[in-house]
């Protein structure tokens, strides 16, 4: 009995170890070689200026007759004309540099004898080659990362200049002080690009959102659920993409939707979302108590109100004659989480309501007249600006009819038209004023899509978009301890 029991335990160890290695993306992005062509030149100008920063120690020695001190080294001049940027199937990136220069002056006291010169020392580093290997991963809170870096980083030769009274004399010891140089040199452009990708673009990447506040009501989950996935072509990402109430931040919901499916490389990103990921939202929105109004005073449309007035006038009467002057109000509530379905013809939402007819005598409590079901249908068109995602709604079915019988669903067929009106011009409007605000999707500020294009599959849509860089590089490292406020609607 015991054996079996722990039997049992360990299958379902196993199967809950293998449900969670298969959880499906809500959310994905593909960064295509494209985007990476556009990356490069960014890159590129971002190491130029990390080099041009690197310090080099004071060099002191002896030559025979010579004794002599280097200080105050400055790279003046950087040539990384021959610079690419490309990915690594299973590791991450590549930034290799080759045949480039760099250009350095350094000051020199030198010694000969009883002979004592000062002056400037001009050389050129030749035949630059660094390669640098980024392995990328997802860190312990789903953030995308850059783990370690493989580094390589040679010069090929070096020449140097003197310039002073003894220039020439000296241009000998050129031979035994650029290789110091170079070794020198060598030994400090590596743990210079460590720490550019290990602090500041990390440092940039943590101001991605992943776990983030949409607005009062929820929030979103953008953590990866694994690691990047890299090939020579690209690199996908794959979010749990789902949002949550910010009152129960903890409860998780099961992702049964279709996992979105990226097969494109035309264009330098792609974003694929699911059902999943609206229905998150609109889950979310439920628990949250938001899908419900009133419908009364001002907001309720005159013609509307004469003819619930007229509909009900029987009810009121038998009920308390008194109330027949009493405004009426309408109250909608959702029952249950809207659905989100997506087809290759478009996406749409299917949400069913309650809707309670009141009266409201004054200075007493309201009266409930009748209770309907409202069954309507929205079409759903998706878009992007800049790095935020918003949906607009459209009404395209409505169907209301009775909670009590037949017979008042009859009676409530005069009712289809006007309610119908006042969701348009009421409801729908309130719905896209939430949302075509947007979301923000997990870029890093200062990276933009724009000229995108949308396609509806089954379950799921891909976006796909060319990037804009409103900062460069540099810019959105220096601005990373300042992130985005997150403070809209989806």
């Amino acid at each position: 009995m015991t054996s079996c029991l722990l039997f049992l335990l360990i299958l379902f160890a196993l199967m809950s170890s293998i449900m969670t290695a298969a959880e499906p993306a809500g959310c994905k992005i593909r960064i295509t070689d494209k985007g990476l062509e556009m990356l490069k030149l960014e890159t590129q100008k971002f190491v130029e200026e990390e080099l041009s920063n690197i310090s080099m120690p004071e060099m002191k020695g002896k030559e025979g007759r010579f004794q002599y001190t280097i200080t105050d080294v400055k790279i003046t001049e950087l040539n990384l004309t021959h610079a690419d940027l490309r990915f690594i199937p299973e590791v991450g990136l590549l930034f290799d540099v080759q045949n480039s220069s760099i250009s350095l002056s350094f000051n020199r006291q030198i010694l000969y004898w009883f002979f004592y010169d000062t002056g400037n020392i001009n050389a050129s580093a030749e035949g630059v080659n660094i390669n640098t290997a980024l392995n990328m991963i997802r860190d312990d809170e789903g953030r995308l990362k850059i783990n370690n870096i493989t580094c390589d980083a040679k010069i090929a030769k070096m020449r140097a200049k003197f310039s002073g009274t003894l220039g020439r004399v000296y241009d000998f010891v050129a031979t035994f002080l650029t290789t110091g140089m170079r070794f020198l040199l060598n030994q400090q452009i590596c743990p210079a690009l460590n720490h550019a990708a290990l602090v500041h673009v990390n440092s940039m990447l943590e101001t991605i959102p992943v776990r983030t506040e949409v607005d009062q009501f929820i929030g979103i989950d953008y953590s990866l659920i694994d690691d990047p996935v890299v090939t020579s072509r690209s690199l996908d990402m794959h979010f749990r993409g789902m949002f949550f109430d910010l009152s129960h931040q903890n409860d998780t919901l099961v992702n049964y939707a279709v996992d979105p499916v990226i097969r494109e490389y035309d264009r330098m990103v792609y974003l694929a979302l699911s059902e999943f990921f609206f229905d998150s939202g609109m889950f979310s929105y439920h628990t949250a108590g938001i899908f419900q109004m009133d419908i009364v005073n001002e907001k309720m449309p005159k013609d509307l109100e004469m003819l619930l007035r007229t509909t009900y006038f029987g009810a009121i009467m038998m009920l308390n004659p008194a109330l027949v002057d009493a405004p009426f109000s309408l109250h909608l509530a959702v029952n249950s989480p809207p659905k989100t379905s997506i087809k290759t013809s478009g996406a749409t939402v299917v949400m069913t309501a309650i809707v309670k007819v009141m009266v409201l005598p004054p200075g007493q409590p309201p009266v409930q007249l009748s209770s309907m079901t409202m069954e309507t249908k929205f079409n759903a068109k998706v878009s992007m600006k800049g790095k935020r995602l918003a949906v607009h709604a459209d009404l395209r079915r409505f169907k209301i009819f009775s909670n009590q019988s037949a017979l008042e669903s009859l009676a409530l067929i005069p009712l289809q038209a006007p309610l119908k009106t006042m969701l348009q011009m009421s409801v729908v409007p309130l719905i896209n004023n939430w949302t075509k605000r947007g979301v923000q999707i997990p870029l890093a500020d200062g990276m933009d899509f724009i000229e995108e294009v949308v396609e509806y599959h089954n379950g799921f849509i891909v976006i796909g978009a060319n990037l804009h860089f409103s900062k460069g590089l540099r810019e959105m490292i220096s601005g990373s301890t300042k992130p985005e406020p997150e403070t809209d609607i989806i």
